[in-house]
């Protein structure tokens, strides 16, 4: 019996009393065959046989180079045998190396059990062995033979863990499902609840890990993105592909590098004369494993940390979570998004979203009986939607449906910083909504909170020349964007594109509600309001000029606007706040709204200019100025656009007055004053009083003449021709039509151009020019579309629908007009007495023809938008109308 340190085999076939079931009575046979093959194998070594029990061996060598030998020849002569019955015997084996106790002529002692616990981890067919004996044969075994590291592993009842390697022979089974132990050395903790609406981040995420040469990936986003949660669920996929197992390290309680590395330490188990470097890297070196560091976005240090673990141990990989990128070398960054929202509150819609997935888990564990229906569904989604999607308001606020409906807890929103988790399992910093975002804001240097701050007031996120405009006192000689790139780090803000491909900065509304109410407290906002309301003022005011010219240009306007809109919005809605009279706040107001109009009408949105103009004209008061008059001159507009003409009269003709007081104050604007006059000429048209329009209009070319404002020239001329024309006298309409084309040519106004050339072909249409005309309005239809305007798609799709009806096209005609009437009802603007006169019969004509089918063409038209209806026209040639029966 060999003495010293040996080598323990230990032996079984797997599924032996499976095996014997259905082998029956040749399982003796089965057994026998078995015995003989291993014998044979462990004799060939000199193996020293010290146990046989049913179907199991217990074998000793003197070597564990023997010992590993015996067991390769063993699976390779069990697997070439002829079975009974064509199964399969497969047999585990198990080996240790060490120095075990003799007592009374047997091995006693740890050393034993622990070769008997590595067989009973194996599975049948694999041969797994001991780090002793591994680093023993490592250098000597033949080119067929390998050894692959399984990591380490808790063996039952043996109080250390184990490094346990396979050893792989060419020809036979290679891959084996994980062994048999307690696990592989892990602390990942357990989530009470599933992970839910993050299957793709989650598959993502357990991909980017296992790309080839990838060390560090870095979770970051806003707090409660819910980056802890994603780390640790790829975390439990991946604990197959670290032999060493995965470690979670909670680090929100460290404070320096050394609580750091003892932190780390503690959980990977390394003896407590360790746990600092160097003797702590020496430690890690050969460990393969997988580190979830998490929260390290408040530790000053916490970059140099990860370089230098991920130096010395070359095949551990960590997964961080921070709020910020640790901007080490190999940094993989890897955004959380907020969960997914749905794009209508549908309920089969609702039930695929993350947000709203997650808010049903967490509502059904406070109240069993709840679930979404039709009923609720819309409020669940306006819940999170409110919420930005942010996985932990939607648990805070979801936790409250113990006692709330959605619809209560909706309308208690208001307070969403301040819900709180009811448990007291979650950390303190996560507790509240407010505390999450605090923990972030509180870490930054004192520029950076003033300037996160600031960045509240913008609704629609702002560039850098608005950070600039809100912040300049505070930013001094730093770079704006340098201090933008530190909040994005810290998770505080995102940065996307623009218009024109510049950064456009951002926050979550729950994040913003933050900054807000951290400037109350200092009591800047109301300054801060101010200067965001003249920045976005200044804005507007530039973009004035893209309105005129090229269509480019004009597109180029309206995306700056739509994407400037939810500013001019919030400018507003704090200019008009104002606490008693401010007349600074309603210069500003005023003229915020005067940058806007324009855009406005161009965008269709009118119902709500009208609500601002109103708001602001009624914060001025009686104080006449150039921008009273203006706001006036706009809201007439307006109000002509929606029919309203007696209001609409009576601010064209306060709007006149307040300019001609102005100009003999001095303060006067001929330019301005001849677009007043030119509203005004408008209304009296619509009243039905011709020469008063002419006379008002005439003013109007004669006022901004003298001062050689072609575009105003123009722009009167256009609405003169719409009065003769409403007279009849359709040749002289033409004639100013063309002659209003042709300045508008020399400006290089195309937008302008086009109009005209629209309402000039309407024009051919009365004066019995129909083929002329459509041809016309056919070749106007891509540049409109194209163009986007919504007032002059709205028009284009009745006049050419119009005139399509005159030259026998009537079921073209009936869709247009459908679109056009579900359009102006929309925005509440139903049709100028005049264009109604000048359509009203070419319809009436195709309603006849078209006969019982009118209705179906109207209704196809009525579902359909009008850039659809007007898209979906076919190339029309007019000596070919379509069948009234279509």
């Amino acid at each position: 019996m060999p003495s010293g340190t040996v080598s323990l085999l230990f032996s079984d076939i797997e599924g032996s009393t499976a095996l014997l079931s259905r082998l029956g009575a040749s399982y003796a046979d089965a057994l026998t065959g078995q015995r003989r093959v291993l014998r044979a194998a462990w004799a060939a070594y000199d193996g020293t046989e010290l146990g046989t029990e049913g179907d199991s061996f217990y074998v000793v060598f003197s070597t564990a180079g023997a010992a590993v030998a015996a067991a390769t020849r063993a699976q390779r002569d069990l697997a070439a045998f002829a079975w009974p019955g064509g199964e399969q015997v497969r047999v585990r084996i198990g080996i240790h190396t060490g120095s075990p106790e003799v007592h009374e002529g047997a091995y006693v002692g740890m050393d034993v059990h622990r070769a008997a616990r590595i067989a009973a981890a194996a599975h049948g067919g694999q041969v797994v062995v001991s780090e002793s004996t591994a680093s023993l044969v490592a250098g000597s075994l033949p080119a067929d033979v390998v050894l692959r590291d399984l990591g380490s592993h808790q063996l039952k009842d043996i109080p250390r863990a184990a490094h346990l390697f396979q050893v792989s022979v060419a020809g036979l089974q290679a891959d084996f499902p994980p062994l048999k132990t307690l696990g592989a050395v892990s602390s990942l903790p357990t989530p009470t609840t599933p992970l839910v609406g993050r299957d793709a981040e989650l598959a993502d995420l357990v991909a980017l890990v296992r790309s080839p040469g990838l060390r560090l990936v870095t979770l970051t986003g806003p707090g409660g993105a819910g980056k802890t949660r994603l780390a640790i669920g790829a975390a439990a996929r991946l604990m197959e592909t670290f032999p060493d197992g995965v470690f979670f390290v909670p680090l929100a309680a460290a404070t320096t590098p050394e609580v750091m590395w003892m932190t780390i330490a503690e959980v990977l188990g390394a003896p407590a004369e360790t746990r600092l470097p160097p003797a702590f890297l020496e430690h890690v070196a050969h460990l393969s494993a997988l580190l979830v560091l998490d929260n390290l976005e408040q530790l000053p240090g916490a970059d140099a940390v990860v370089s230098q673990l991920l130096g010395s141990s070359p095949r551990t990989v960590v997964i961080a979570t921070s709020r910020r990128p640790l901007h080490v070398s190999g940094e993989h960054e890897h955004p959380v998004p907020t969960l997914e929202l749905p794009d209508r509150p549908s309920l089969e819609e609702a039930a695929q979203s993350g947000a709203v997935q997650l808010f049903v888990q967490q509502a059904s564990m406070v109240r069993p009986s709840f679930a979404l229906s039709d009923d609720n569904v819309g409020d669940v989604v306006e819940v999170c939607r409110r919420l930005d999607g942010l996985p932990l308001a939607i648990e805070l606020a979801a936790a409250r449906s113990k006692l709330l409906t959605p619809a209560a807890l909706l309308a208690r929103l208001g307070t969403a910083l301040e819900l709180r988790d009811p448990g007291v399992d979650r950390p303190t910093r996560q507790q509240t909504l407010r505390a999450t975002i605090g923990w972030s804001h509180d870490l930054l240097p004192a520029t950076q909170q003033a300037v996160f701050c600031r960045l509240g007031v913008f609704a629609g996120g702002a560039d850098l020349e608005g950070v600039e405009a809100v912040c300049a006192d505070r930013l001094g000689d730093t770079d704006p964007l340098d201090v933008v790139a530190d909040l994005v780090d810290a998770s505080l803000v995102s940065v996307g594109q623009g218009p024109g491909g510049e950064p456009r900065v951002s926050m979550l509304e729950t994040v913003r509600v933050y900054a807000l109410d951290e400037l109350r407290a200092t009591g800047e906002l109301d300054d801060v309001r101010r200067r965001h309301a003249a920045y976005v003022v200044a804005v507007l005011e530039a973009l004035e000029a893209l309105q005129r010219g090229a269509v480019d240009r004009l597109l180029e306007g309206r995306q700056r606007f739509e994407t400037e809109h939810d500013n001019v919005r919030e400018a507003l809605a704090w200019a008009l706040d104002a606490p008693g009279a401010d007349p600074t706040r309603a210069d500003l107001a005023m003229r915020l709204c005067l940058g806007a109009s324009g855009w406005w009408q161009d965008c269709g949105c009118y119902s709500e200019a009208r609500g601002w103009l109103e708001r602001a004209i009624a914060l001025a008061g009686h104080d006449e100025s150039p921008e009273l008059a203006g706001c006036l001159t706009a809201l007439t507009t307006v109000f002509g656009i929606q029919c309203d003409f007696a209001r609409a009269h009576g601010t064209a003709t306060r709007s006149v007055a307040v300019w001609r007081q102005l100009a003999e104050d001095g303060r006067g604007d001929n330019e301005r004053l001849s677009s007043a006059l030119r509203a005004l000429g408008s209304c009296e048209l619509n009243l039905g009083h011709a020469d008063a329009a002419r006379t008002a209009l005439q003013e109007a070319v004669s006022v901004a003449a003298v001062v050689g404002d072609r575009g105003a020239v123009a722009d009167a001329l256009r609405v003169l021709a719409f009065v003769e024309a409403s007279e009849q006298d359709l040749e002289r309409a033409v004639e100013l039509a063309e002659d209003a084309i042709t300045l508008y040519d020399d400006l290089g106004d195309e937008h302008g151009a086009m109009r005209l050339r629209h309402s000039h072909a309407c024009y051919l249409r009365l004066i019995g020019r129909a083929d002329e005309a459509q041809r016309r309005m056919q070749d106007l239809v891509p540049d409109v579309l194209r163009l986007g305007d919504a007032g002059a798609l709205l028009v284009l799709a009745e006049d050419y629908g119009a005139v399509l009806a005159e030259v026998g096209h009537h079921h073209e005609a009936a869709l247009l007009l459908g679109a056009a009437d579900t359009a102006r009802a929309r925005e509440g603007a139903p049709r100028e007495p005049p264009q109604q006169a000048q359509i009203e019969a070419p319809y009436a004509v195709a309603r006849v023809a078209l006969a019982d089918a009118w209705d179906r063409s109207y209704a196809s038209g009525r579902a359909m938008g009008i850039e659809d209806a007007l898209s979906s026209l076919p190339d029309i040639t007019p000596s070919a109308p379509r069948s009234p029966s279509a």
